[in-house]
């Protein structure tokens, strides 16, 4: 607050020294994988389980694929590459399953991959629920996932969503800031605005990067507990 000085006839004014007001915050956004689904490691270890894939193995390879953070052919990589959609389900599926070996040393089918994958993948209800309670509390919410193929359970994502934001449909990745600001554009708000909740440290640093509140979801208790605050509401029953 600007104070005045009184000294005799002449009033001069103090300069403003208040600390400028954050940014409020009006949107949720949340990944898909191990946000509101089962935690990602535990869908992978039963998947590998079931085609008798080593899981050490598989890391190893996916490792490979993505190639070192920050070198140039990590840009091009195969997994990028499908993450923005510029290459097909089966032709990665080919790709990954020409570098893997059952634990017995025999190949592994490559048609069906991805949906073998992805089987153990089951729905988190909880976090499902803050969604639909931030919602309905007056906050915009949106999905923004990194997808490898496109096969989502979406038949509640109307009641969830005012945008949803798959990255092999709009050609973007997380953690590369253009997708952080089209979320926020696709939700009416500047990125200072949302809240990026992610299950991945680095996607949560791209959402800091493009401005955003990152949180990094570990367990529900600890993401409702810092949303809450962050919000400044209860977000569950």
């Amino acid at each position: 607050m600007t104070e005045a000085l009184s000294t005799g006839s002449a009033t001069h004014q103090l300069p403003d020294r208040s600390a400028p007001s954050a940014p409020e915050l009006l949107a949720l956004i949340v990944d898909w994988g191990g946000v509101l689904t089962s935690p990602l490691p535990t869908a992978m270890a039963a998947w590998c389980a079931a085609d008798d894939i080593e899981y050490a193995d598989f890391a190893r390879v996916v490792r490979d694929l993505r190639g070192a953070e920050g070198a140039a052919a990590a840009a091009t990589n195969p997994v990028h590459a499908l993450e923005r959609g510029e290459m097909e389900v089966p032709h990665f599926e080919d790709r990954l399953a020409e570098r893997l070996r059952t634990c017995g040393g025999e190949p592994v089918p490559g048609a069906g991959l991805l949906t073998r994958m992805f089987a153990a993948f089951e729905r988190d209800p909880g976090m499902a629920g803050v969604v639909r309670r931030a919602r309905s509390s007056g906050l915009r919410t949106a999905l923004l996932s990194n997808s490898w193929g496109l096969d989502y359970p979406r038949d509640d994502w109307v009641e969830l969503f005012d945008a949803v934001v798959i990255s092999g449909e709009v050609g973007m990745r997380k953690p590369d800031q253009d997708i952080y600001y089209y979320a926020a554009a696709q939700l009416g708000v500047a990125p200072a605005s949302c809240v990026m909740v992610d299950d991945l440290a680095p996607n949560v640093r791209g959402a800091a990067a493009a401005g955003m509140v990152g949180v990094h979801h570990v367990a529900m208790k600890q993401t409702v507990a810092e949303l809450e605050s962050l919000f400044g509401r209860r977000l569950t029953d």
